[in-house]
């Protein structure tokens, strides 16, 4: 794996791909230069997660390092949402990150975003067809090969920091059979053994520059820039890119899979991040948290 200079310089190398002045690319990389400070490597946990939230809750010190990474092998108690399982064997990129929370509301908001955002660029460096479904899976043809999961911990000391969970499916060969037509990897697709070292530092590279792209949108909202609806924040900007949520007939609920409550048509991702959809009586609805399902014929 990577030191974190190196990291930091590869970082800079895929910041080139952007359409930013190099005066502004060096300065979103300073913002998300912490990510990847720290990673430890283990070959098996029960979650990633869970090591980082002790670490939070259990500190002693000033304030845990914000930035660091916990990395798994595999995991032998993963869950995502609703504590929903999650096959995690050997083969799969698996990792939690710590960050604290020092952003003004509707940009914190965003950092899940910027989370799906640098997988889907990640995965998209074998599989150009991989999309983001609201807020952050990534999927292939309909198919889940990434799921992430954000929650804040509140610190010994009153601090608020986001533990942010990622799991992708790389090396996998076959799921059990309840995944089977739900689920993929990179290998499924392409055929290709991917190095998991490597994958993991052009994840943490996209990370620092999608993390302090957060950072960067809003130094230029709190210096005034007028920046208003679509403009407000280049993340959600490439959310909209990456995404193929946009125009569907969806099913919504806080936990879709179990107690959906109502089937919508997706219209816009509003300026925090919100869904924007059109009820079947023609009312519009906003929502911020929860989850969708695309529907079959959408």
């Amino acid at each position: 794996m990577l030191s974190h200079g190196a990291l930091c310089r590869l970082a800079a190398e895929k910041a080139e791909e952007a359409d930013y002045p190099p005066e502004v690319r060096r300065q979103i990389l300073r913002y998300g230069a912490p990510v990847g400070s720290s990673l430890t490597h283990y070959r098996q946990l029960p979650r990633c997660m869970d090591l980082l939230r002790r670490r939070v809750r259990n500190n002693t010190a000033p304030s845990p390092a914000t930035g660091q990474v916990i990395r798994a092998d595999e995991l032998t108690a993963s869950s995502g949402r609703f504590r929903r399982s999650w096959h995690a064997p050997v083969g799969g990129l698996y990792l939690a990150l710590l960050w604290a929370d020092t952003l003004l509301p509707d940009f914190s908001r965003q950092l899940p975003f910027a989370a799906g955002i640098s997988c889907c660029e990640t995965v998209r460096e074998f599989i150009s067809t991989a999309r983001l479904q609201w807020v952050n899976d990534v999927r292939i043809e309909g198919k889940k090969i990434c799921g992430i999961l954000s929650e804040t911990v509140p610190g010994a000391r009153g601090e608020q920091f986001h533990v942010i969970g990622i799991g992708i499916n790389v090396n996998t060969r076959r799921f059990p059979r309840q995944l089977k037509s739900t689920a993929t990897s990179l290998y499924l697709e392409t055929g290709k053994h991917v190095d998991l070292d490597g994958l993991c530092a052009s994840l943490l590279a996209r990370l620092q520059w999608n993390f302090g792209l957060v950072y960067y949108s809003e130094e230029r909202f709190l210096a005034g820039a007028r920046i208003s609806g679509k403009e407000k924040s280049a993340v959600l900007r490439r959310w909209r890119e990456l995404s193929d949520t946009l125009g569907r007939t969806v099913t919504y609920g806080y936990d879709v899979q179990t107690k959906p409550l109502y089937r919508a048509t997706t219209v816009e991702i509003d300026d925090r991040g919100g869904l924007v959809m059109q009820l079947t009586d023609g009312s519009m609805i906003t929502e911020y948290s929860g989850e969708i399902s695309y529907d079959a014929d959408s």
